[in-house]
């Protein structure tokens, strides 16, 4: 769903002036949210806008909401200090912001490196289907990414695919499969807020057949080692995400938030010649994840 921000709120948000934030610990601080949530509940129709991209992301049939903040990010500048509390204060009223990179104190870029491994989030190829943080016993409720800068040369749509959708497409046997831990991913080191290393970890977890998570990355694929029976069936799993995917292309200052329990993201390539593009120009995303409060975790 994309949400737009009605003018009047928009002119008010111009306006308002919000404090920076405080950390306690890896998360936004409570005495932080409520200040953002006190001043910005003062401006029109900013209520009911919550309340569209919360049902959006948790409401029956819902699980990702692009917020459109193209205007704020115009009159602010998306590198702006207000623009990014803004957009802070807007996923607070969802779930509570944190960062699990000790180096990232909130939001983390996300830029171009055209010598980096291709399927990397920073690569200038396929990124396929994944959730973030999947060998994390509690990887993070949500994931949301800011766009400041498309690709200039017109690649990279994002991807998007209703997990829980394609693994009821699976068969029986193939289910089965990944509900075994057998499945191992990445590494674990200097994280926080997400739990201890799962390794080796089911991708279904059994807990809730319609909104637990599915611990899936089809880069496992090419970068584990799994027995042919389990690879079968998480490559089974990969091709029901692409027959089902949502493509669209993230213009400056949307702001994309996935529920982690319902939909898995990636990446399309960037356009070829990334080389030819300054740095400074080049495609470049925001990152902020979400944890949902103690005991409300996101509607299944």
């Amino acid at each position: 769903m994309f949400i737009g921000i009605p003018g009047e709120l928009e002119s008010a948000l111009i306006d308002r002036s919000l404090p920076p934030w405080e950390l306690d610990g890896s998360f936004l601080a409570q005495s932080t949210m409520e200040e953002y949530r006190t001043e910005l509940t003062a401006t029109p129709r900013f209520e009911e806008t919550a309340a569209t991209l919360h049902h959006a992301l948790t409401g029956e049939g819902g699980g990702y909401a692009v917020l459109r903040l193209g205007g704020l990010a115009k009159a602010l500048g998306t590198d702006g200090a207000q623009f990014l509390r803004l957009a802070t204060a807007f996923v607070a009223e969802v779930a509570v912001p944190f960062s699990p990179f000790p180096a990232w104190p909130l939001w983390k870029n996300i830029g171009v490196k055209v010598d980096k491994d291709p399927g990397k989030s920073s690569g200038i190829g396929y990124n396929a289907f994944h959730m973030d943080l999947v060998n994390g016993t509690l990887p993070p409720d949500y994931t949301t990414l800011l766009c400041v800068r498309p690709d200039p040369l017109g690649g990279g749509p994002s991807i998007l695919s209703d997990v829980h959708a394609a693994v009821a497409r699976l068969s029986e046997n193939s289910r089965a499969l990944l509900a075994e831990a057998a499945y191992h991913y990445g590494t674990f080191y200097d994280l926080h807020g997400v739990g201890e290393e799962y390794n080796p970890f089911p991708i279904l977890d059994g807990s809730d057949p319609s909104g637990g998570f599915v611990r899936f990355t089809a880069k496992m694929l090419e970068r584990s080692q799994l027995d042919p029976a389990h690879a079968a069936a998480a490559r089974e799993l990969a091709e029901e995400l692409v027959q089902g995917q949502i493509t669209f292309m993230l213009e400056p200052g949307d702001y994309l938030i996935v529920n982690q329990r319902r939909y898995l993201h990636g990446r399309e390539a960037l356009h070829s010649g990334q080389e030819t593009v300054p740095v400074s120009d080049r495609r470049l995303l925001l990152q902020l994840f979400l944890r949902a409060p103690a005991g409300n975790g996101p509607a299944a």
